[in-house]
């Protein structure tokens, strides 16, 4: 039995990415608008989104920062004035490396408010019309930094493991609603995020890559879909060691 009702169609579907300027949310918008989707696309980079409403004709481009909650919200009265909301992804992040020994309570406040906290001005904004419609699918990006403590991921890998369970917690508060919920957990996937690493990135695939991967999961009802599994099951199973063995395989793996 899958988790969600799956999503096979999107011909005809009115679907909100936030955080669609580049990286996965730009590859998910641009796979969902070529299965038929209505997308409307929204981030801080006006210019990004109207180059993508430019070569996707009937896309919508809402620029914001989502930071900002009346923007979101006046945003969200946009989406929804175009009729039922079959799809809201919130794709938006921050990530800077981090560690205590360097400690920056600028840069930890700024991950969770882009991280974490635009995902709650979203919920606020979306859901009492989802709950009024007994319809629609909500999906959260986070992370396999969200599965356990990682070197240099003071700042991220917190606001990673929040959007976990603010998923899962979401998903068993709106089974009976029909609202669908998944959560994505991504390996390593080329963006401008992950350019900042200087390490080598095992198992790094495109975004398109993971764009394909998040529609097959949402196409067979899927609650978790983490990718590339080659990756992230190593990682789903570092998790579940105890933690002297897990602290000790984290550090001779990143040899820090």
């Amino acid at each position: 039995m899958p988790f969600n009702p799956p999503l096979p169609d999107w011909r005809g579907k009115n679907v909100w990415l936030v955080g669609a300027s580049s990286g996965i949310g730009q590859a998910t918008a641009h796979a969902l608008h070529a299965a038929g989707a209505k997308v409307f696309v929204s981030a801080r980079n006006a210019g990004a989104l109207a180059g993508f409403v430019q070569s996707h004709p009937g896309a919508v481009a809402l620029a914001l920062d989502v930071t900002d909650r009346p923007a979101l919200k006046a945003a969200a009265q946009t989406v929804l004035a175009a009729g039922k909301l079959d799809l809201v992804m919130y794709c938006a992040g921050y990530y800077k490396e981090l560690r205590a020994t360097g400690f920056e309570l600028a840069e930890m406040l700024r991950h969770s408010e882009v991280n974490y906290h635009g995902a709650l001005y979203l919920l606020d904004a979306v859901l009492p019309a989802l709950l009024a419609q007994q319809s629609g699918h909500i999906s959260l990006i986070s992370s396999v930094a969200g599965y356990t403590g990682l070197p240099k991921s003071l700042a991220y890998g917190p606001t990673k493991a929040a959007l976990i369970n603010l998923a899962e917690t979401l998903y068993l508060d709106l089974k009976d609603s029909r609202i669908g919920v998944s959560l994505v957990c991504p390996g390593f996937v080329e963006t401008p995020l992950t350019a900042q690493n200087e390490f080598t990135m095992p198992a790094l695939i495109t975004p398109e890559q993971a764009a394909q991967e998040i529609l097959r999961g949402w196409r067979q009802g899927e609650f978790e879909i983490h990718f590339p599994k080659r990756f992230t099951r190593w990682m789903k199973a570092l998790r579940l060691l105890p933690y002297g063995a897990r602290f000790a395989a984290v550090r001779k793996i990143t040899s820090l």
